[in-house]
């Protein structure tokens, strides 16, 4: 027993799937970026990427089972050749897609037309941009990265996004620490991008930063592991258990194979029953009820007010 599921049985928790609500299919992991808390180790010398069989098998299982949200992550998700086969299959099969999206791609050669497809087929757009001052994403993501953010967002802003469409924005904390509130980051969001920039967007969601990739390299080089899983450990927050996004998500990676999130994804704990199972070998009534995989990476999505894909878990910490 790891030490997240002794938590979780200390609070008479045990963590199972519930209904298939989001198939997140990971493209790949490739990007024009390499940010400092990146868990999927993405950058622009990553090979790994989705193939044409692969790619077929996985919009026939849409097609088939009709999720209700196809979440495109990567990497950069748009670098697939396949990027627009998935976005079409899933609004082809009345899903509500989501385009996982570090802004900067826009920027790109090549890619300018991104926000008028994306507007086309009404896919939702959450970007991340890790603070609203150009010296902090800097810290993070690397020189001129805020500017071309912004140039980005103004884009979106001008086909409809923040306002018809979807546009909601990332924060990541700069360092081991645990994100502030996300109503509080929210408005401090909105009222400076709107004033300085013009910006307008829908909402912005916390994520905490995982130990693991490129993130946990930065603690060791600190020193500061324990003192940062220590944190996530003592800030456990039993009421988020119910909402976490491994009970109604299925991740999908680019060979195929599927896992309770993307974060176990990048840890390699694929899912098995016998054998490792591939997106193919499952439908969404088997995965009901199943047993979720965990490691002590989990208690980063449990601490304080709870992490996820879509931001926190509760307004407050319990």
């Amino acid at each position: 027993m790891n030490c997240f599921e002794a938590t979780l049985s200390a609070h008479g928790l045990a963590l199972r799937r519930a209904r298939l609500q989001t198939l997140q299919i990971n493209v790949g992991r490739k990007c024009n970026q390499a940010c400092r808390h990146c868990h999927v180790d993405a950058g622009p010398w990553r090979a790994e990427m989705v193939g044409q069989n692969v790619a077929r098998r996985v919009g026939e299982w849409i097609q088939q089972y009709r999720p209700e949200i196809v979440d495109l992550t990567g990497g950069a998700p748009e670098l697939s050749e396949f990027f627009p086969f998935f976005v079409e299959t899933a609004r082809g099969a009345g899903s509500h897609v989501i385009d996982r999206c570090n802004l900067t791609i826009i920027e790109e050669p090549g890619y300018g037309n991104l926000p008028v497809y994306l507007a086309g087929h009404e896919v939702e757009v959450i970007a991340s941009l890790p603070c609203h001052t150009a010296e902090n994403v800097a810290r993070q993501r690397g020189a001129g990265v805020f500017e071309k953010s912004i140039s980005a967002l103004h884009k979106l802003n001008d086909v409809g996004y923040g306002t018809r469409l979807p546009l909601n924005l990332v924060y990541n904390p700069v360092g081991p620490k645990l994100p502030a509130p996300q109503a509080e980051l929210e408005a401090d969001y909105k009222e400076v991008l709107g004033r300085e920039f013009g910006i307008s967007f829908n909402h912005l969601y916390t994520i905490t930063n995982q130990p693991i990739a490129r993130f946990a390299e930065d603690l060791q080089r600190q020193g500061k592991t324990e003192e940062y899983v220590t944190l996530l450990a003592n800030s456990f927050n039993p009421a988020t258990a119910e909402s976490l996004m491994c009970r109604t998500t299925l991740s999908v990676g680019w060979m195929g194979e599927v896992y309770d999130c993307d974060f176990n994804q990048m840890l390699g704990m694929q899912m098995h029953n016998g054998k490792p199972l591939y997106l193919w070998d499952v439908t969404p009534e088997l995965l009901e009820g199943w047993a979720v995989r965990t490691g002590e990476h989990c208690l980063a999505c449990t601490a304080g007010c709870g992490s996820s894909c879509s931001g926190a878990l509760q307004t407050t910490a319990a």
